[in-house]
């Protein structure tokens, strides 16, 4: 490839894949955007990172057609910048990074865990702490050095709680107990029923273990939690208070590790659950925050994650002399201001 096919292709692919949604983006160097697809979730942990990542495939063509390009004519760009969900654990970027590199995308690639897509999203650096509660739950911060702070983020495994999917788990828990007798009443039964026009809470479950009703839809119940939160049942506002409580763990304790709790620091929040901004969960976290960490400044992040992506690879472009820089970044951002949502593909929590 000559230098003046290599300058033609400077940009950026920018992936954001989650649990339940992914993004690709195309980027010019300059930071417009030329074209963008979504589609359903990316789960490496079920299909194998190389299988996970070929998946990608269609969007990447979509988002190329849309700016005028085809996956079949070669390179696309020059850097692809994926922030992935399920990559938490430094084995599974090794075999995501190797599964990336092995697509015709870009000249280079770089895998990173999606919630430093949402850091760089709210943020004008490397410096913060990002917590994402969408169909999960993540924590990172990181330090203009490259110190981080990470979890491992597998679950229950590992002391997780909460997300969208945690949050339709207990809702769910407590729902089948109250009306079995087991449990304290709650208007959860009632309400999850008539969500899903079923008759009970528990034909809701039984439904879900026949496979006649897709278990993806019970991440529908965090905004029936919220609902009837709203009304004053305590066992909701019991699981938001304890989810607030799981957000700003995560957030201090990151803080605390990068020595920053005594030092003005961006904390950044997004994820469905957050950048649904519920004022019972929005306020309750901004409280515990101003009490552990009053130097925090929290800012819930309503981009797309993907523009995260797409930031750091313009940060990876200007680092290397061949576009990004301040102007590309505000081009950018302004870019994905002015852009209607992307509503193609799968439903469910970021």
């Amino acid at each position: 490839m000559d230098q003046q096919q290599t300058a033609q292709l400077h940009g950026v692919l920018a992936i954001d894949a989650g649990n339940s949604k992914t993004d690709v983006a195309l980027v010019g160097a300059d930071g417009t955007v030329l074209g963008t697809a979504r589609g359903g979730g990316f789960q490496p942990q079920l299909d194998g990172a190389g299988q996970a990542v070929a998946k990608l495939a269609p969007l990447v063509a979509a988002a190329a057609a849309e700016a005028g390009l085809g996956i079949a004519d070669g390179l696309l760009t020059t850097r692809v910048s994926a922030c992935l969900a399920n990559a938490d654990l430094p084995v599974e970027e090794q075999q995501l990074q190797a599964a990336l590199a092995a697509q015709p995308w870009g000249l280079s690639s770089v895998v990173a865990n999606d919630t430093f897509g949402l850091l760089r999203a709210g943020t004008d650096g490397p410096r913060g702490v990002a917590v994402v509660c969408g169909a999960g739950i993540n924590c990172v911060g990181l330090l203009p050095d490259g110190r981080t702070a990470r979890f491992p983020a597998l679950g229950r495994l590992t002391g997780d709680w909460g997300g969208g999917g945690g949050l339709a788990a207990e809702s769910m828990w407590h729902a089948a107990r109250a009306e079995d007798g087991r449990g304290p009443a709650t208007a959860l039964a009632p309400a999850i029923a008539a969500h899903f026009g079923l008759p009970s809470a528990t034909a809701v479950a039984e439904a879900v273990h026949l496979g006649q009703l897709e278990r993806i839809r019970l991440h529908e119940l965090s905004r029936v939690l919220f609902e009837v939160a709203e009304t004053g049942d305590a066992i909701a506002l019991g699981l938001i208070d304890r989810q607030a409580a799981e957000i700003a763990g995560l957030a201090v304790v990151a803080l605390t590790r990068l020595e920053l709790l005594d030092e003005a620091t961006p904390v950044v929040l997004g994820g469905g659950v957050l950048a649904a901004r519920q004022p019972l969960l929005i306020d309750n976290l901004a409280g515990r925050l101003a009490a552990a960490a009053p130097l925090a400044e929290p800012r819930v992040v309503v981009a797309p994650p993907v523009l995260g992506a797409a930031l750091l690879g313009l940060d990876q472009l200007a680092a290397a002399g061949l576009g990004g820089g301040p102007a590309a970044e505000r081009r950018l951002r302004a870019g994905y201001a002015a852009r209607p949502p992307i509503t193609a593909g799968a439903a469910g929590l970021a």
